[in-house]
């Protein structure tokens, strides 16, 4: 082949792929023309679907962002000054503040001490009568009488009445302090560890409060008794029945607050319960009354009473505190 064909088929290759080239990007050209259009209207209402639906719902996304969440308030209480604390130069119960209280110490000071410093005085003065009458000096021919009935009689029918004067009142007294808790009382599940107290809400959230003592010198700043005051206190609503459960988480523990009239064991692997009720608002402190170990005496307790609308605030300022249980009506 000469220099002048070759030169010819390689212009005429050229030619051919150039128009090949125009053919195929004229075709592309031409079919992705109109589909601009299309595609534009198609992809509006599509765009807007999704803008209308995010403007419906902002609407309550915003709202529910606008709306503020209770997250609760509280204050510690100041305790008051000879209420459900022990007093300097006490020497009896302290002042009760629940009905079982109130029916407790009524027992005590109107029958059992009475009866108690009558039978006394009567041992007294038949002692002194034993002594000055019947010595060696005033009566040196000893009596022989082996037994003398109506004495026998007396000595053994009136000690029977005594007993059954204190068993009435105080078989009803037992009675009351097990009453069971009427339903939808308010639960506070207490456990005993060593050596501090934790106070779980299974009703309002399942949250649980750890206490423990108070050095001596920040409870004489807060205006508190030392060795009874305590970082977190039990606080509970006054005025209606709670069903005190305690438990112990490694040996026998005692929750117990004498202003209250309240005293229960907490025993590991078991549920104690009892019903506790407080009159009005304030801070009664407690011990545990077991003997649990080295730091025994370094378990105070604290009990906060407080009306139910400031204690269900208080329950919002706890991690994972709810309210919306109903209180159980105040027993009869």
């Amino acid at each position: 082949m000469s220099l002048a064909d070759t030169a010819r088929s390689m212009g005429k290759a050229f030619r051919t792929f150039g128009v090949a080239a125009a053919l195929t990007f004229g075709t592309q050209a031409l079919a992705a023309a109109p589909a601009a259009p299309v595609a534009a209207e198609a992809a509006a209402p599509v765009a807007a679907a999704p803008a209308a639906a995010a403007s419906d719902s902002a609407a309550p996304a915003v709202a529910a962002e606008a709306a503020p969440v209770d997250k609760g308030y509280y204050t510690p209480m100041k305790p008051t000054a000879g209420k459900g604390q022990p007093v300097d130069k006490g020497w009896t119960f302290q002042d009760q503040y629940s009905p079982i209280g109130e029916e407790g110490l009524w027992m005590h000071d109107v029958i059992l001490m009475p009866i108690i410093v009558a039978i006394s005085i009567l041992v007294l003065v038949l002692l002194l009568v034993v002594m000055a009458k019947f010595n060696k000096r005033a009566n040196p021919v000893a009596s022989k009488t082996s037994h003398n009935t109506l004495i026998e009689v007396i000595w053994t029918l009136v000690p029977v009445l005594i007993l059954v004067v204190i068993a009435v009142p105080s078989i009803r007294l037992l009675a009351h302090q097990y009453d069971p808790a009427p339903k939808g009382a308010l639960t506070v599940k207490v456990t005993g560890y060593q050596w501090y107290w934790g106070y779980t809400y299974p009703d309002n959230g399942g949250f649980e409060v750890i206490s423990n003592m108070l050095p001596d010198e920040d409870a004489v700043k807060n205006g508190e008794p030392a060795q009874l005051a305590v970082d977190n206190r039990m606080v509970v609503p006054a005025g209606e029945p709670i069903r005190i459960q305690t438990i112990g988480s490694d040996v026998i523990h005692a929750f117990a607050v004498p202003s209250l009239w309240f005293k229960l064991d907490a025993v590991p692997g078991r549920i104690n319960e009892k019903v506790l009720f407080i009159k009005e608002p304030g801070v009664y402190y407690g011990q545990c009354s077991e003997l649990c170990g080295a730091r025994h005496g370094y378990m105070p307790i604290a009990v906060e009473a407080l009306p139910r609308d400031k204690f269900e605030a208080w329950v919002k300022t706890q991690p994972g505190g709810t309210v919306g249980a109903a209180p159980a009506a105040p027993a009869a």
